[in-house]
Order: structure tokens, then C-alpha cells, then sequence
């Protein structure tokens, strides 16, 4: 550890002698000392030829950031005080003042902007109580946005169909009508078992639903215990069959017992959610207005919202926190970009990215201005560069815009394109976006889980991570050229396929409304 802190030093050290001398000069007369003067007027800002206007952000960025700043005590108050924050519920509410209230305390405009949310849902007393031949407590949570059991729950066979392949689901034949499936998994412990977390379960609840099951019980992916929250129904809409995740040790022994008693393992499932009625629902939007072309858009993004069995402090209170302070630093350094930067903490992000699909909805007419949108969602694991979300285009402009920080090792960008945070809309319909690709580090062990608590934040790195994404934000915004081009539908297709996101589309039930042009960039 002390070893990483010397070469973290070393490097800041080196930074700023690598940097030019800053000029200090007295602003003009009854001029916006924000607002370069006509004869210091940038030219070319953090371009492919010139980036010294970057170089400059940087200088001013870092020392403001990695000193005493407020975001870590912004961090405790949303995480310890505001807690878990499910969107629709108080607690949300709760946050979205906590994020007005810190916008406001940093000196950057910012309002709220509304949506609807088309139900609310919170977990009754879910119990899972074995009949019989083997009887044992069963520790487990409902999925988000389940369905509630029926009155008295549901009463059935516990069987297990194995990883719910269609071949272990023809060898449960026709025990699987109305029974309880146990479906298992593996542990996870890369972005890849994350992601197949959510790419699996659709084809298996279509299997469920068509042969008859009446509940499905998920095997945790995380061991000794940990209980934590996923949902499966990925519009803001409540799924279409019970479900809940099984503690995996609690798991692994009913699946044993399954085996010990070929059709004889019996449970009482009963799982009372709450459901209401749709619900206006906010997200929280700070901007810094550009001095030349105010009305195209540069945004940084991140989502407030959490799931509340534990705190929300790696996702995503850390990086909520990162926006504001992103946001204060940009608004303190004293350098005004070219166009706008506007900051948004979305919410219903965990049921789908309403929030941010809403956004984007709201803001069609003016999305050929917004000229990229970059979302920071990974917890404190270490930056080693953006997604870019199949955009070999505009590559070069993100390297140049991070080029004061490049013995960070931050630069290293990827062209995947994929689901699972709040660019997902913003790249269906063509904008530049950018995602930053972070490191496991303990964000996969803490993921939606009731371990995920202020004590798991490392808060140097959060600062680090706070630098790159406000010099990733301003640099875009004050290029004399935009970073690149919003596509067309039709180069959006080319794009789908080559990044496989087509794929998908297609496994997560997205596919018909985005051929449609019901969602992303209309044919």
C-alpha cells in the first residue's frame, strides 16, 4: 500500500513539472474574468493539434480535487444518513435533495427534471420453509421488481433444473409444471459473470413461464452468506414471475437435498411484495454554461439511485459523488469550456436505466448538440480508459483531451458497446459515449449486496478517478471541434452488429423496440 502511494505521488509530482507555467494576469475591465479575453481567446482548446488549453484544466483540476474538498463528507451523508435509495421510495427523495443541496453548495446552477415511473415495489417478509424430507432455514431475498406469491404463498416441489440450459431443462421434462426451480451459478468474480448474471435469466424465465414453474429461486453468485439484490425486469415494469435470490451456501444445500430425495423436496414459498401505482420520479441535473457554444452539450453522468440492503456506497453514491465534485472543481478552477457541461445524477438506473431513458426522451430535439455523454458506474476499482462504445472515431480526440494525465494510465480505450448503465440510451440513438472501464477491485464482492457500505470507498482513488472525469468532460467541451458525429440510424445498425449488441438486444428483450424505433434512433 505505501509502495502505490509513493508512485502515486511520483507521478502527480511529475505532472506538474511536465506542465507549462500558468499565466497570471488581471482580467479586463467590466469582462467575465471566466470568459477569455478577445486577444487570449483559445484557438484550438484540447485538439488533435494542439492541447495545451487541457494541460492547463489539469494544472487548475488536480490540486483542487486530491486537496480537502467536501465530497467525502457529501459521500457519508448520501450513504450512512440517506442509506439504500430504491427509486420511488422516501429515501430517493431524500437523495435527490442531498444532490440539489450539494450542486448548490458548490456554486453550480441546477434544477430537477421529472418522470414518471410506472410502479413502486418493496420486499415483504420472504421466507422459503422446507416441508420436508429435510427441513432447514432457507436465507434469501426477493428479486426487484418481483411479483408477490399468491395469498399463503405457493406450495410446490423444489426442482432443480441445473443452469436452466435447454438441456437441463428437457432433462426436468414435466416436473418442472408447477414446481419451484432452483436455478445455479458460478461464482462471480469478473465483468463477464456480472453480465451473464442479467443475459441469462431471460431465456430462462421464457422456459419457466411456458412449461408451466410457478417460482424461480436464483443461487447467489457470492459466498459465506451474502445476501444482495438483482431485478430482472429491465423496464421499470414488475416481471412475470416470482423470483428471489438464494443465499449460495443455503442454495447449495437444498440442491444436495434435491438429489438425496428424487421429488420428494417440498417448500412453502411466500413472498409479499409491495406494489403501488406509477410515481413522479426526478433526475437532478447541474450545468456550467459554455461561453461560446452554450447550447451544445458535454454530459458527465452517473446514477443516484441504489438498492437498499446495504448503503449504495461503491454503486453508485461513490461515483454521484465523483459528478458533484467533478462539477466543483470545473466551476473552481476558473476556466470557462466552449460549450456546455451539464452534470446529471439520474435515478431508476437499477430497473432498467429509466431514468435515463426518460432523459433522452425528453431531450430528442437537442440530441444533434449533445456532443458526447460520459457515465462513471464501477465502484473505486482503478481507470484504465473509456468504453467508447464501437467509436474508433472519436478515439483520438479522448486521447488527446487525457494526454496531460497519461502516465496515469487511463488512455487505454476499448470499442465494446453494451447494456447495463445510463450511456445505453444515449448510444441507440447515435450520441458519442463514453464508459469508463475500471478494474474489479472489491466493486463484483459488494455488488447490490448488503456489504456495500462508505467502508468499501477508497477515497484517494475516488479522487483520481474525479480528476480524469473532470478533464475528460471539460477537454470535450472546450475542443474547437466536436469530439465526433452523432450517427444515423443506419450507421447505428452497422455498429449494433459489429460490437454484438445486436446479440443483446435480443437476449434482454429489447430487440423489437429498437428494430421498431421505439427505443434508440428511429429507421
Amino acid at each position: 500500500m505505501a509502495r502505490r502511494t509513493i508512485f502515486l505521488l511520483s507521478l502527480l509530482l511529475c505532472l506538474f513539472a511536465s506542465l507549462p507555467p500558468l499565466q497570471a494576469q488581471m482580467p479586463p475591465a467590466n469582462k467575465d474574468p471566466l470568459i477569455p479575453s478577445q486577444g487570449a481567446r483559445r484557438t484550438t482548446g484540447c485538439s488533435t493539434t494542439e492541447a495545451s488549453s487541457c494541460a492547463e484544466a489539469a494544472a487548475k483540476i488536480l490540486p483542487i480535487v486530491m486537496g480537502s474538498s467536501p465530497m467525502e463528507e457529501n459521500l457519508r451523508r448520501l450513504t450512512d444518513e440517506v442509506g439504500g435509495r430504491v427509486t420511488g421510495t422516501p429515501e430517493m427523495a431524500k437523495a435527490v435533495e442531498w444532490g440539489v443541496g450539494a450542486f448548490r453548495a458548490a456554486g453550480v446552477d441546477v434544477h430537477t427534471e421529472k418522470y414518471t415511473l410506472p410502479v413502486t415495489w418493496s420486499e415483504g417478509d420472504t421466507r422459503l420453509e422446507l416441508l420436508g424430507p429435510v427441513e432447514f432455514p432457507v436465507r434469501l431475498k426477493a428479486a426487484g421488481w418481483s411479483p408477490a406469491t399468491p395469498a399463503g404463498g405457493v406450495e410446490a416441489n423444489v426442482v432443480d433444473v441445473g443452469y436452466g440450459n435447454e438441456e437441463d431443462f428437457a432433462k426436468a421434462g414435466g416436473l418442472v409444471k408447477g414446481a419451484i426451480l432452483l436455478v445455479h451459478s458460478d461464482i462471480g468474480s469478473t465483468w463477464a459473470d456480472l453480465f451473464n448474471e442479467y443475459l441469462r435469466p431471460p431465456m430462462i424465465i421464457e422456459h419457466a413461464l411456458k412449461e408451466g414453474a410457478r417460482a424461480i429461486l436464483w443461487m447467489g453468485a457470492r459466498e459465506r452468506l451474502l445476501l444482495y439484490r438483482h431485478t430482472n425486469s429491465l423496464t421499470g415494469e414488475i416481471d412475470r414471475i416470482p423470483q428471489a435470490v438464494v443465499a449460495r451456501e443455503d442454495a447449495m444445500r437444498l440442491a444436495r437435498s434435491v438429489v438425496a430425495y428424487p421429488r420428494k423436496v417440498r417448500a412453502r414459498f411466500d413472498m409479499p411484495n409491495k406494489i403501488g401505482g406509477s410515481v413522479e420520479q426526478e433526475n437532478v441535473v447541474g450545468e456550467i454554461r459554455g461561453y461560446e457554444k452554450p447550447d451544445e452539450v458535454v454530459i458527465l453522468g452517473a446514477h443516484l439511485d441504489s438498492w437498499e440492503l446495504g448503503t449504495g456506497a461503491l454503486d453508485n453514491g461513490c461515483n454521484a459523488g465523483l459528478v458533484i465534485e467533478a462539477a466543483r472543481a470545473i466551476k473552481t478552477m476558473g476556466l470557462l469550456p466552449r460549450r456546455t457541461i451539464r452534470f446529471v445524477l439520474f435515478s431508476g438506473e437499477e430497473q432498467g436505466t429509466v431514468g435515463s431513458y426518460e432523459y433522452v426522451k425528453a431531450h430528442r430535439a437537442e440530441l444533434d448538440k449533445i456532443r458526447a455523454m460520459i457515465t462513471y458506474d464501477s465502484g473505486i476499482g482503478r481507470v484504465t480508459g473509456y468504453s467508447l462504445g464501437g467509436r474508433r472515431d472519436i478515439e483520438a480526440g479522448v486521447r488527446e483531451v487525457l494526454k496531460p494525465l497519461e502516465a496515469w494510465g487511463a488512455n487505454n480505450h476499448t470499442f465494446d458497446a453494451s447494456f447495463g448503465t445510463d450511456n445505453f440510451d444515449f448510444l441507440l440513438e447515435g450520441v458519442p459515449t463514453l464508459v469508463a472501464n475500471q478494474e474489479e477491485a472489491n466493486y463484483l464482492l459488494n455488488y447490490h449486496a448488503a456489504s456495500d457500505t462508505l467502508d468499501k470507498v477508497d477515497m484517494r482513488e475516488l479522487k483520481l478517478h474525479t480528476v480524469l472525469a473532470a478533464l475528460t468532460a471539460w477537454g470535450i467541451a472546450d475542443r474547437t471541434e466536436p469530439l465526433g458525429k452523432r450517427l444515423s440510424r443506419a450507421e447505428l445498425d452497422v455498429l449494433v452488429k459489429e460490437t454484438g449488441l445486436d446479440q443483446q438486444l435480443k437476449l434482454l428483450g429489447y430487440w423489437g423496440v429498437w428494430q421498431s424505433g421505439a427505443r434508440g434512433r428511429r429507421p
